[in-house]
């Protein structure tokens, strides 16, 4: 199942035309706070470029968040309420997304939101689901979920613009495989993990498109 997100997503620091691998990383990273960490995966994934580069580190919780009731078909992880706590992600060196946007060297959270159907954000992604970051150091309740603007607020504080930091993400299909791969014909590469029995699939590193 491919989701790209033409306009949003991370860009990676390394070559955008390189081959990208994944191997574990270890234990969440102590900047996190200790209830946040404590709901995380203790294994995370490591993302190497072909240089051996590391582009970013990230971990996920151990079970999947409930409580959304979302049956928008444009949305793939409706059971996920609005600004739960998805994971962490580490990036060892200044990075972007692909608005532009610098993302400074350090640890974030990673929290679920849902793309406004407003007409700001048309062709964005296939679908409307998202996570955004926040610097782990503003982030301390494993089980807080903040409001949409909330969310938003804490983001720009990782981007540094009236823009959030997001990454785009879906609900992966039972049979994909487990790991980074290309998307198809695009740019895009994303990771393929498991949060308890759900698959999921986010995009790490990618290219702009058109």
């Amino acid at each position: 199942m491919r989701k790209s997100a033409p306009l949003l997503c991370f860009l990676a620091a390394s070559s955008l035309f390189a081959q990208y691998k994944s191997e574990p990383a270890g234990a969440p990273p102590s900047e996190l706070a200790p209830a946040i960490g404590q709901a995380l995966q203790q294994q995370g994934t490591k993302i190497l470029a072909a240089n051996g580069t590391v582009v970013c580190e990230v971990w996920f919780r151990s079970a999947l968040p409930s409580g959304g009731q979302s049956s928008d078909q444009n949305i793939t992880l409706g059971a996920i309420p609005q600004g739960a706590l998805l994971g962490a992600i580490r990036f060892p060196a200044q990075a972007a997304d692909r608005r532009g946007q610098s993302i400074k060297a350090g640890v974030y959270t990673l929290r679920y939101s849902l793309i406004p159907v407003n007409g700001d954000h048309q062709g964005a992604a296939p679908q409307r689901d998202f996570a955004l970051l926040t610097p782990a150091s503003d982030d301390k309740d494993a089980n807080a979920t903040p409001s949409f603007d909330a969310l938003v607020a804490m983001s720009r504080k990782a981007s540094g613009t009236p823009h959030p930091a997001v990454l785009s993400i879906w609900g992966a299909g039972a049979t994909d495989p487990l790991g980074i791969a290309k998307q198809g014909d695009s740019n895009d590469w994303a990771l393929t993990v498991k949060i308890g029995a759900t698959p999921i699939s986010i995009i790490l590193v990618g290219k702009v498109e058109g």
